[in-house]
């Protein structure tokens, strides 16, 4: 079955050398309450890379460099399009500048080992590990129900 995303967003995780990912609170907006990579939509015109730039410093006021592309998650939602999405993952170990608050979110490192799954998007138990812990590739669709709810998922 072939989907369409309207929407296509990038998702960036820094990494430190102390074994840890720098996770964002949301304040307001999609995701309020949850702890998250950097990212947003990519702009019309807009590289991804472009997008994970400018998105981690709005957020963060972090710059960032070195991107690696480390997958990419579908997000299919009939019942709400307009969450209906293609995200695609990143990672960065290049980073310089200081952590900032915005209006937007707050930033903090956690411990990879101690990743705070339970205030995170439902999904995030299955594949975030693979890409922070094991390193790998992470490629999957989620099936999302009217309450934004995990329903399945598969491997594409």
């Amino acid at each position: 079955m072939t989907y369409h995303f309207p929407t296509i967003t990038t998702l960036c995780y820094i990494l430190n050398g102390n074994n840890e990912v720098l996770l964002s609170m949301k304040k307001r907006g999609v995701g309020v309450g949850r702890w998250n990579g950097q990212g947003g939509k990519v702009k019309e015109g807009e590289s991804l890379e472009g997008s994970v730039i400018r998105e981690v410093e709005e957020e963060t006021g972090l710059k960032v460099a070195n991107l690696i592309n480390r997958g990419v998650l579908e997000f299919v939602a009939p019942e709400k399009p307009e969450i209906q999405s293609r995200r695609h993952i990143f990672i960065t170990k290049d980073y310089e500048g200081n952590i900032i608050e915005t209006e937007e979110c707050y930033s903090k490192w956690h411990k990879l080992d101690k990743l705070p799954l339970n205030e995170m998007w439902d999904d995030d138990v299955i594949w975030l590990e693979k890409l922070l812990v094991e390193e790998k590739e992470v490629r999957y669709r989620f099936f999302l129900n009217q309450d934004e709810k995990l329903e399945k998922h598969e491997e594409i």
